[in-house]
């Protein structure tokens, strides 16, 4: 009787069109799997639920008792990430929805205090000195941010991920992308709150971006496909904004990777704080010209009459995801990066994702495979990297540069959402999505991420209150001016 409840809760979870009837199915099986009693229990060794409390206990009661200065002091020294370990990822895998109950009613009692703090008139403690504290706190927490991977029409599984976060508010204000990545990006940043729900139709989109070149011309070098196709349809999808206007409007920091063609430049990664006048659709452009199917690209600007001129007249660039698929580092300097969640969709990356649960413990007999993959990477890594500098022709040169950078090149972050493929993904990789494909692959990537919710919910929640903290104190100073860094994309975590 009770293998036949399990299975019949496994078959909901797997075929459920939304994630409330998602959630309904797992929380079933975690009663039946007696996960809500590991879920109640506070003693773990996967986290020091000890120091946890402690912090819960002292910030209840600063709280309750209105002890203003030990409630801010105890939010400024005591605030991480990682706090006790618990965003020990072990943490997520026991249970379907949600962790342990002390975990949560740590975040919850945190976020509380900061809108208490935000919201309460505080003698001493006027709007000026709340912006300092928040904007403080957050530099010192870090902020999530989302990255999103190339991976051509298969990546309108990207937009499935943002629909999942979306819904439960927490879509980073953060996001960075390659390639068709970068294509979703630029969407994301030039739609309003409102606008975002129009996006996750087919309706809401000019999906005629693939159109044949010729033969000839692609051995010319110009492209097997037909780029202008591709740039109308950019246009038609995100205007011509630039990165700064994009953000003035939607407050959201998109961040677009681009890679360069001559041997002597370096991976660029556009946005607002270092190319603000750049129009969005000419980074995506070059972020999704891979090299032989698109000829590169001069990046377009607006100058002081809004007029547009090439930017960098004498450089052009490529695919962002041939050297940077997902520029973390990058990020972490210019945001204050310190969780991220990336939706992985590139297909010679996507099968060699490791999938295994965090609690899985690694096999004996296992090492010397693992052994012998990090050995293969390594000494490959270094034959092309000594191709990429020294053979010769041109064209050998340039694919052993690409191949060194695929090899080099980290694939995932905190949290990976990635789909599962089959070879009809594949059939579908170069050609325009019809709605049908297009509904299909936003169901997969809110399925890929219901499971996530919970580890995401934990690591952001506590970066998007202080956001929303900063925003409504800005507010009630009279200042709206933008802040890349600042400004949160959604009203509630949920």
């Amino acid at each position: 009787m009770l293998n036949s409840r399990l299975e019949k809760f496994r078959r909901h979870l797997r075929e459920a069109p939304t994630y409330e009837m998602w959630k309904a199915a797992a929380l079933e099986l975690d009663f039946l799997e007696g996960n809500v009693e590991w879920k109640e229990e506070t003693p773990s060794e996967l986290y020091h639920y000890e120091l946890i409390y402690e912090r819960l206990s002292h910030l209840r009661q600063f709280h309750e008792k209105h002890e203003y200065d030990k409630l801010r002091r105890a939010l400024r020294e005591g605030l991480h990430h990682d706090l006790g370990n618990m965003g020990n990822p072990a943490l997520y895998t026991r249970s379907r929805v949600g962790t342990k109950h002390l975990i949560e009613e740590y975040i919850n009692q945190v976020c509380e205090s900061l809108a208490f703090i935000c919201d309460k008139p505080i003698p001493g403690f006027d709007n000026a000195a709340k912006l300092r504290f928040f904007r403080d706190t957050l530099t010192s927490y870090g902020r999530p941010a989302m990255l999103l991977s190339g991976g051509a029409t298969l990546g309108t599984f990207h937009l499935g991920v943002v629909k999942a976060l979306w819904g439960r508010g927490l879509l980073p204000s953060t996001i960075a992308g390659s390639s068709v990545g970068a294509i979703v990006a630029g969407v994301l940043g030039t739609h309003t709150d409102a606008e975002i729900p129009e996006l996750f139709e087919p309706e809401g989109h000019d999906l005629n971006a693939w159109k044949w070149h010729g033969l000839l011309k692609g051995l010319r070098g110009e492209g097997f496909m037909d780029q202008k196709q591709l740039r109308a349809n950019l246009k038609a999808n995100m205007g011509d904004h630039t990165f700064e206007e994009a953000f003035e409007r939607t407050g959201r920091s998109i961040n677009i990777s681009v890679s360069p063609v001559r041997t002597n430049q370096k991976t660029r990664l556009l946005c607002g704080y270092t190319s603000p006048y750049l129009m969005v659709w000419s980074a995506a452009l070059a972020s999704a010209a891979v090299p032989g199917i698109y000829p590169p690209v001069t990046l377009m600007k607006k100058d002081l009459n809004g007029a547009a001129l090439p930017y960098l007249p004498r450089l052009k660039f490529v695919d962002g995801s041939v050297v940077s698929d997902l520029p973390i580092e990058r990020l972490k300097h210019l945001y204050d990066v310190d969780f991220t969640i990336v939706s992985q969709t590139n297909p010679h990356v996507v099968p060699f994702l490791n999938r295994k649960s965090a609690e899985e413990k690694l096999s004996l007999l296992k090492i010397p495979l693992h052994v012998l993959k990090a050995e293969m990477r390594f000494h490959g890594m270094g034959a092309f990297d000594y191709l990429r500098k020294r053979v010769r022709p041109e064209v050998m040169r340039q694919i052993s540069g690409h191949l060194y950078t695929i090899m080099a090149q980290r694939y995932s972050g905190d949290v990976t959402i990635a789909p599962h493929y089959t070879w009809r993904h594949y059939t579908q990789m170069m050609s325009n999505p019809s709605p049908e494909f297009f509904r299909q692959m936003i169901l997969e990537g809110e399925r890929a991420t219901w499971p996530k919710i919970a580890m995401i919910r934990s690591q952001a929640k506590i970066a998007k209150t202080l956001e929303r903290c900063i925003a409504r104190t800005k507010d009630s100073m009279g200042s709206h001016k933008g802040d890349l860094r600042l400004v949160s994309a959604s009203d509630q975590v949920k």
